[in-house]
């Protein structure tokens, strides 16, 4: 396995792997990986010819968090607004992502994980908020108010206690429970299904979700319609029709 803190797999599917790659630091959020994860977000983004993305991690764990050596070394506070590599955020990105978590997310693994699209867990995956454990505090948290209950987050941020995969499936913060060999191939699957959608489809109905999650109805209703003109007006919105009258796979092209 390579040394990069950030392995990139651009596979010929579409579909780009990014694993953290620190196994023995618990793929902690330490500055290699910050730096190799950005890149990698970039790369991805920029190249054509990936449309989805799936985020794991080496080891038994997904992602322990921030460096807390780091913090206590540098006397950190509030971290800069550009520290951490979140997509949607401080990346911007106009693709799906999915997160597979082979095992704990804690704190910022839980950020990353929480950032992507979709979360596909291993049953032996566990998830935990736990700023409030070290005296530290989690506004990246704070849109989590639309992925699970107001008590039920609550809960998670005022205890810090971790929650299982399973727990997770059922209050909605994860999509798919897949046993741990069964993982990534699980997530590619997803990642798969999405794939097999228009591109520019899927792009509208990305923006669609999100517009929802951050307007009010009428607002979002009329925002969404505007997102959603390039793909009525696509050539694909005439194959997708043309190629199931003539009981044929569609051939999209993303134009």
């Amino acid at each position: 396995m390579s040394d990069d803190a950030v392995l990139f797999d651009a596979r010929p599917d579409g579909i780009a792997v990014l694993t953290l790659n620190r196994p023995d630091t618990r793929n902690c959020l330490a500055e290699d990986v910050r730096d190799g994860l950005f890149t990698a977000w970039e790369r991805f983004e920029r190249d054509p010819a990936l449309r989805v993305a799936v985020l794991t991690g080496a080891g038994r764990t997904f992602c322990a968090g921030g460096d807390l050596k780091e913090m206590v070394a540098s006397g950190m506070g509030v971290p800069p607004r550009d520290m951490f590599p979140l997509p949607y955020d401080t990346i911007e990105l106009t693709k799906p992502t999915i997160a597979a978590v082979n095992g704990p997310a804690f704190a910022g693994g839980w950020m990353i994980a929480q950032a992507c699209d979709l979360c596909v867990a291993a049953s032996t995956a566990t998830f935990a908020v736990t700023e409030v454990k070290v005296g530290r505090s989690s506004p990246w948290a704070a849109p989590l108010i639309h992925m699970i209950p107001q008590r039920v987050m609550m809960e998670i941020l005022l205890t810090g206690k971790p929650i299982d995969a399973r727990r997770a499936y059922e209050i909605g913060l994860v999509n798919r429970l897949a046993e741990p060999e069964q993982l990534l191939e699980t997530a590619l699957d997803l990642a798969r299904d999405i794939l097999a959608g228009a591109p520019l489809s899927v792009r509208a109905a990305r923006e669609t979700v999100m517009l929802a999650t951050e307007m009010g109805r009428s607002a979002a209703l009329q925002a969404a319609r505007h997102a959603a003109t390039p793909c009525y007006e696509s050539a694909d919105a005439q194959e997708g029709p043309r190629a199931f009258a003539e009981k044929r796979r569609p051939e999209w092209t993303g134009r």
